[in-house]
């Protein structure tokens, strides 16, 4: 969960993000905090009968990453800043709209993330695929 993103942090080092992207450091906190409450709430609120479910909330936490500033492309060619949550399984990954306040699954694409139009929760988004 991304709380356990900011033991990574330890000495001041803002976290490994790709190249061209802001490191964690320079994410506002409101957004971290916003992400980290999103997040928990999701993983903790979700439902853990059956093998698939436990092995999709397994999966959602090992996916997670350090959020990094990311632009994703949505369709008419408008672009906007965004937060990369999980790591790119190379077809998709799980970004955060702040502007919208909800998530959205992106495909992987020449030009960068694609939005695809799965938006709502973050592990809802995650388990789409």
């Amino acid at each position: 969960m991304i709380g356990a993103f900011r033991d990574q942090q330890k000495g001041g080092k803002p976290a490994r993000s790709p190249a061209g992207c802001a490191p964690l450091a320079d994410l506002e906190r409101s957004v971290l905090a916003q992400l980290d409450q999103m997040i928990d709430a999701e993983v903790t609120a979700a439902p853990r009968q059956t093998r698939q479910d436990r092995e999709t909330v397994s999966a959602f936490r090992e996916a997670l990453v350090p959020p990094y500033d990311t632009e994703v492309h949505f369709s008419g060619g408008i672009t906007q800043r965004c937060w990369t949550v999980t790591r790119s399984d190379g077809t998709y990954r799980v970004v955060y709209l702040p502007s919208a306040g909800y998530f959205a699954l992106c495909v992987e694409s020449a030009l960068g993330p694609l939005d695809i139009g799965v938006h709502g929760p973050a592990m809802g988004c995650f388990a789409t695929v």
